[in-house]
């Protein structure tokens, strides 16, 4: 039957294209990661010489564009996850792989993915307006963007609950700042339950990781791999233990500047 033959030739071409299209996103990842790097030695060093920049407009509508569009992301991997949780139970949620192929939530999920790029853009506004950058800021940025980009291809077990975490906290976080750049005043518990959400968020990537390693040891249905339980769990104990240390020096200790000035973003 020509038709059939033509269906497995499609579909075959097909994968063999999407995996050639992700090879090519793991290689760029790494190339955007060691530009950005550049881009924060270079224009550090830059901006000593010069006055530093307003850009109170621009950083308003930067902020307000990804708040937007992380509500809506939230709203829609958040409505898809909770009717998998409430009809197939935990274990559904965290390792079908339907997620990633759902009509709504395939389209977000690769949305989230790409959305990383572009998210290093906030580290342009710290350099140019000469904030104080530390190291959980491009370390987060730079780490996400390498795992997202080289894991999506491989729809590991999880992805769901990640993406749709992210979602959440990045539609509070941007619209705190979308706030703050227009010159509203906000309470400082606003950002402590920020960073909060940030430290929730870490640890319940670890508890998923766990999950995953756990159900597959048992033999259970959960695709995913080793190295990427590990390179994951790795990740998110790290932000875990770098968002405690940013809260208790941020709103306990002496430098309790940092909660006004850099209020740090979660993966």
């Amino acid at each position: 039957n020509w038709k059939t033959a033509y269906a497995l030739y499609y579909h075959k071409a097909k994968s063999q294209c999407t995996s050639l299209l992700y090879l090519v996103y793991r290689k760029k990842s790494f190339l955007y990661a060691a530009l950005y790097a550049a881009f924060i030695l270079g224009g550090r060093h830059v901006m000593k010489q010069r006055e530093k920049f307003e850009l109170r407009k621009p950083l308003v509508l930067w902020s307000l564009t990804l708040a937007v569009f992380s509500i809506f992301g939230a709203i829609r991997t958040g409505s898809y996850m909770t009717y998998i949780l409430m009809t197939k139970g935990l274990k559904q949620s965290v390792c079908d792989q339907s997620f990633y192929n759902g009509p709504v939530s395939k389209f977000w999920a690769y949305a989230f993915v790409l959305s990383k790029a572009p998210e290093l853009g906030d580290t342009l506004f710290i350099v140019l307006r000469k904030q104080k950058l530390i190291f959980l800021h491009w370390y987060h940025h730079i780490t996400v963007l390498l795992y997202s980009w080289y894991s999506y291809k491989d729809m590991v077990a999880g992805g769901g609950w990640f993406m749709t975490m992210n979602y959440l906290v990045h539609a509070v976080m941007y619209s705190y700042y979308a706030l703050r750049a227009a010159g509203f005043k906000l309470s400082r518990k606003f950002a402590m339950f920020i960073t909060l959400t940030q430290i929730t968020q870490m640890l319940m990537g670890c508890v998923v990781n766990y999950l995953v390693y756990s159900w597959m040891q048992q033999g259970q249905e959960c695709p995913s791999h080793m190295q990427n339980i590990v390179w994951s769990s790795l990740m998110y104990l790290s932000y875990f233990v770098l968002f405690v240390q940013f809260f208790i020096e941020a709103y306990f200790g002496k430098s309790k500047s940092l909660a006004s000035t850099n209020t740090k973003k979660s993966e």
